[in-house]
């Protein structure tokens, strides 16, 4: 696993060992970061479920101005920390360690540009997650929220209990991953 682009680009990153993490294969990171290019200079990125750091270590890479990586594991926690140190991202990233619920109840008190959400598979945290991002108001008016599932059927499903103004505004498939990117509705 390594940085495709940017200031860090090509630095090989640090990754978990065992099962416990499912890191976003780099054909799919490429594709992402291809999508959302534009939205990544100056702003605000939110990973809720950060595993080794990559995908925020990414968004740095390409300028983001603050990323905010969030992981309940002790084990990611130290890897991440190896790889912002290992990128030279120290400036620009706030590692914090807790439960997802509890950083988006308590901790976040800024609004994300994106919001990645990437939990294991065949849980139901991204909608959790992402009930407590409208409940709390997390959203700014283009906020671009994308989900990596495996599951999409499931994550559609769930979305459409959903009553607030957020609407899908792409999927993309990449063979068992799946990406669903949402925004505001306005």
């Amino acid at each position: 696993m390594r940085i495709i682009s940017g200031k860090a680009r090509g630095t090989k990153l640090y990754t978990l060992d065992g099962n416990n993490t499912r890191p976003t294969l780099d054909r799919v990171k490429e594709s992402l970061f291809n999508i959302i290019q534009s939205k990544i200079p100056d702003s605000i990125f939110l990973d809720l479920f950060a595993g080794s750091g990559a995908i925020g270590l990414e968004a740095v890479s390409r300028n983001a101005k603050k990323v905010i990586l969030v992981d309940n594991s002790k084990e990611a926690i130290n890897i991440i920390r190896k790889n912002i140190e290992k990128t030279h991202s120290e400036n620009n990233v706030e590692l914090i360690k807790n439960d997802y619920k509890i950083v988006l109840e308590k901790y976040i008190n800024i609004r994300p540009d994106i919001i990645f959400i990437d939990p294991p598979y065949e849980t139901d945290y991204a909608y959790e997650a992402i009930k407590i991002i409208l409940k709390k108001e997390l959203l700014k008016d283009d906020t671009l929220i994308i989900i990596e599932t495996d599951d999409e059927e499931r994550i559609l499903k769930q979305l459409n209990n959903i009553k607030e103004n957020i609407e899908i505004v792409d999927k993309r498939t990449y063979g068992r991953a799946k990406l669903i990117f949402l925004s505001m509705v306005l």
